[in-house]
């Protein structure tokens, strides 16, 4: 008869082979038929969206205008200049996350990836082109480097950037690819057990085991929010935790305001994370939030009134002690 299991075994082995330094596979087993491909795609999305990675979000270039200019003695237009520049990955020092970083080069000279390291950002892409300079040329430039996650247009960088920057199409994403395999492996003479193997390559910004342990926290934050809605008590018996409608609406991630990837991106680096912490906020404080200009606290302020709150406003003492103990426990 075959044995009868009341609960799934769960995986006990895990290895790391590494094969670069910007590779590496990540192996974990043994899982039930089925189980390991129900968490490796979920982890695969994460690697891919959610790593945090650094990019130029915008560029002032010394006697150039607009994208479409060009600058004298260099041999590319500004439009190719900023496409090499897009491939060129770099990563702030430190803990910042954002660096406003000056450049000045003379000519002639082949300028590369690695000639932008300095004590601000390090070039983990040292040998990719950049420019070329003709005798008696000179190029200087500013470029701002931002921390994030996923891809950011340039329509939405562009809000509160000082005159004469251009504004760049963002792609932090530090993780270049992630696949996985499934494969089989013997359990007590059963071979219906599974392995799955993550292969998982970067670009240098991080390693491939930060990136999978940092797609890992972004999991359990978003499964999260069922512990604090639910509480099980039997394998048969789930009860709601009681909770004020204003509460659990400002308990919720700012996400769900459907604000602008920027001022977003102003709330998030502030680490903001529920909507009833901006509620909790005095108009002072929204504005003072770091880069955070006047048509971003417009459109936070006009989205948190669609949601039915005021930055400044009355909140219960009852709804204001409870936002605290959720923010106290992010």
């Amino acid at each position: 008869m075959k044995k009868i299991k009341t609960t799934p075994l769960a995986p006990q082995e895990f290895e790391v082979e590494q094969i670069s330094e910007n590779e590496a596979n990540i192996m974990a087993y043994p899982f039930e038929t089925g189980y390991a491909i129900s968490l490796a795609h979920p982890l695969r999305r994460f690697l891919l969206s959610s790593s945090v990675g650094y990019a130029p979000v915008a560029i002032k270039i010394e006697g150039a205008k607009h994208e479409f200019d060009s600058v004298r003695g260099m041999l590319e237009d500004i439009s190719d200049f900023i496409l090499n520049l897009k491939e060129i990955r770099f990563k702030l020092l430190g803990d910042a996350t954002e660096a406003e970083v000056n450049y000045s080069f003379a000519g002639p000279c082949t300028i590369k990836g690695g000639d932008l390291t300095n004590s601000e950002v390090e070039v983990v892409t040292p040998e990719f082109h950049l420019a070329t300079l003709n005798e008696d040329s000179v190029l200087n430039f500013k470029i701002k480097i931002a921390q994030g996650i996923g891809y950011v247009a340039s329509e939405d960088t562009h809000d509160g950037l000082d005159e004469g920057y251009i504004a760049l199409d963002a792609y932090f994403t530090p993780v270049r690819s992630a696949t996985y395999k499934i494969e089989n492996v013997l359990v007590e003479d059963n071979p219906n057990f599974e392995r799955v193997v993550m292969n998982i390559r970067t670009d240098g910004q991080i390693s491939p085991l930060d990136a999978f342990r940092n797609s890992l926290e972004v999991m359990y934050a978003q499964l999260a929010v069922f512990n604090s809605e639910i509480s099980v008590k039997s394998p048969t018996t789930i009860e709601r935790t009681e909770e004020s409608p204003d509460l659990k609406k400002l308990t919720m991630h700012i996400d769900n305001l459907g604000l602008s990837a920027r001022s977003f991106n102003c709330l998030d680096r502030s680490n903001i994370k529920l909507i009833g912490e901006i509620a909790l906020m005095s108009t002072n404080d929204l504005k003072n939030v770091k880069n955070l200009g006047k048509k971003s606290y417009d459109e936070i302020v006009e989205k948190l009134q669609e949601f039915g709150y005021e930055v400044g406003g009355d909140l219960s003492d009852e709804i204001v002690s409870g936002l605290k103990k959720k923010i106290e426990a992010l």
